[in-house]
Parts: C-alpha cells; sequence; structure tokens
C-alpha cells in the first residue's frame, strides 16, 4: 500500500526553559506580553509534519512519497530522507527561500510555545498532486497535512477528484482557516487526525455538530495525550485506547507524527483499527522518550514489550511477525 503524505517539511529548533510559562505571565496583562525566557538546552533537528510521519513510515519499510515543498538547503536533509526509505522525488526544491523552520520552546510541565517561518512551503500551492500521480504512480491513500493551507486545499481537491482516499490532519494550521475552508479539508476524508484541542477548535471552525461531522467522514482520530486515543465513527461506540507509558518524557515534539506514521503502517498492513492505534500509541512512546522528531530508534523488540506491558501479551504477539519482518 502507497501513502503519499503531503505536508510541511523544516528545520526544528528545540529549546528548553527549566522553568514554567504559567509563572511569568500576569493575568491582568494578557493583552500586553512581553517576554523572554532563559533556555538552557538548544537542540537543531529536522523535521516538519510531512517528512516525520515519512521518516516513521520509511523506517518500517513502507517507501511512503513525500509531498512537499523545501528551499536551497534540502539536499543534506533530502539525503538523511532517502536513506531512511522516504521517496523525496516528489518535493519541490525552491531556487530562492530556505526550508520553514520551527522554532519551539518547551517549559517544565511540557507546555510549548512555538513560531512557524514558512518560507520555501508558501511554494508548495504550485505541486500538483494530479501530475505527481501520474508520475509516481497512484497512491493507495493521501495524507493532507498542515502546508501552506491554499496547497492543503488543492490536495484535498485533487485527491477526491482521483478518488483516492484522503486522511485529513489539518492540525496547526486549523487556527489560519476560516469556515468553509476548515469543512472542505475535512469533508469526505476517510481519517481525520486531531488532538483533543484541534478536536474542538474544528467544530468551532466548521460550525458543524460532532454528529454533523462523523457523518460526513469515515473515522475520527483523536489523540488524548497520556489519556490514549479515541477513534470515532457514526453510529457505533466511540473507541478508546489507553496510551502506552513512556519511561520518561524527554521532548513531546513529534509524538503525534509518530502516532500517525503508526496508524498508518497499521492500515498499510491491513491490521483492523484497534491494533493500528495501538501500535501507533508504541511508537508516540519512542518519541516522548528522544529529542527530536527523526532521532528514535526502532527495535522489534521493544516495541512488541511495550505493547505487551500496555496491551497484553495476545496483542503482542499479533503484532510480532509483521514488525519482525519490518525491522
Amino acid at each position: 500500500m502507497r501513502i503519499a503524505v503531503t505536508g510541511s517539511i523544516a528545520t526544528d529548533h528545540l529549546m528548553v526553559f527549566p522553568g514554567r510559562f504559567a509563572d511569568q505571565l500576569i493575568r491582568e496583562q494578557l493583552e500586553r506580553v512581553s517576554l523572554s525566557f532563559l533556555a538552557d538546552r538548544l537542540d537543531v533537528r529536522r523535521g516538519g509534519v510531512a517528512a516525520n510521519i515519512c521518516f516513521g513510515l520509511g523506517r518500517l519499510g513502507l517507501s511512503p512519497l513525500l509531498v512537499g515543498a523545501a528551499g536551497t538547503d534540502f539536499a543534506e536533509y533530502a539525503g538523511w530522507l532517502r536513506d531512511n526509505g522516504v521517496d523525496t522525488s516528489a518535493v519541490r526544491v525552491s531556487e530562492r527561500l530556505h526550508t520553514a523552520r520551527f522554532v519551539c520552546t518547551t517549559d517544565a510541565d511540557q507546555n510549548q510555545i512555538a513560531t512557524f517561518y514558512a518560507g520555501a512551503m508558501a511554494e508548495a500551492p504550485l505541486i500538483d498532486l494530479a501530475q505527481i500521480a501520474r508520475s509516481t504512480g497512484r497512491p493507495a491513500l493521501v495524507l493532507v497535512g498542515a502546508d501552506d493551507p491554499a496547497a492543503m486545499l488543492r490536495h484535498t481537491a485533487a485527491a477526491h477528484r482521483l478518488g483516492i482516499p484522503v486522511a485529513a490532519d489539518p492540525s496547526q494550521q486549523l487556527a489560519r482557516l476560516d469556515r468553509e475552508q476548515a469543512r472542505r479539508l475535512a469533508d469526505k476524508a476517510t481519517w481525520l487526525f486531531t488532538n483533543e484541542y484541534e478536536a474542538a477548535l474544528l467544530l468551532d471552525r466548521t460550525g458543524w455538530s460532532q454528529d454533523d461531522l462523523l457523518g460526513r467522514i469515515g473515522t475520527w482520530i483523536v489523540t488524548r495525550g497520556a489519556e490514549g486515543v479515541s477513534l470515532l465513527r457514526a453510529g457505533t461506540p466511540g473507541l478508546h485506547i489507553p496510551a502506552v507509558p513512556a519511561d520518561r518524557i524527554v521532548d513531546p515534539t513529534g509524538a503525534g507524527d509518530a502516532f500517525r506514521a503508526g496508524f498508518l503502517a497499521g492500515l498499510a498492513w491491513r491490521w483492523p483499527h484497534e491494533p493500528a492505534a495501538r501500535f501507533g500509541c508504541a511508537l508516540a512512546a519512542t518519541v516522548l522518550e528522544s529529542v527530536g522528531t527523526q532521532e528514535y530508534e526502532l527495535l522489534a523488540s521493544d516495541l512488541i514489550t511495550r505493547i505487551s506491558e500496555t496491551y497484553g501479551d495476545e496483542a503482542a504477539r499479533a503484532i510480532q511477525p509483521r514488525l519482525a519482518d519490518a525491522l
């Protein structure tokens, strides 16, 4: 099952503030915030939601197709992705702009304040998904991740026009979307990914109730951090998957992307929804224990142990043959 992942390609600048953001905020002055946080650690890492998801899929042997726009500085990053099983042939490389930058500070409570510079991502609307499908082969699924909003809308429309199932994953871009744009991205999606906050924001942006939204899509996957993941479908009881505990949380950045990679891998391997979500949770826990979004190690024995300890030996035995082949 070939998966195309559209969305941002970026470099992450990750800093750690040893205090608490909340201690620095004065309720009466929130309309005039002027703060700086003295970070005690800086890590510069590869990132971007599409690249992160593709990295996870590539490490699992699924040869994902990365669709996005990168900058004049992309050559080294492209080599890294190819070395990890990602097809970068559909990436548009700008002749004048740098690859996007994600600058994020995390406090002692794992709260985050981030800024995103689009850079070459501004050229993403020039990418023609239909042309890519003709030249590289028709994918079985297109994930439309956070990107330039015009590109997200164009890719969604192209996939629907071509009859390719869509996994809608608007994430950070929800705040930039108006009602019509939010509806166009979510409507008719086979899969819809949000975290818990984005779920509420999506309903606000679309003006739809939860039942309205579920009536227009296939399955809504809502990640809830340490509370796990919920899978929602119209007319059926919701399915809740507990999270896989992390031994220690080093950096939360990229855990959601890793969950998506694991879940999509499960779909590609024809697993039912529940084991696919469990596998996604195991990958997310692995990323939580490392700094950066693409620096984690994937070991079949470790993933099987995590799943066994959280979901039981039978759940672990069910996925063991596939992981032995993939890793």
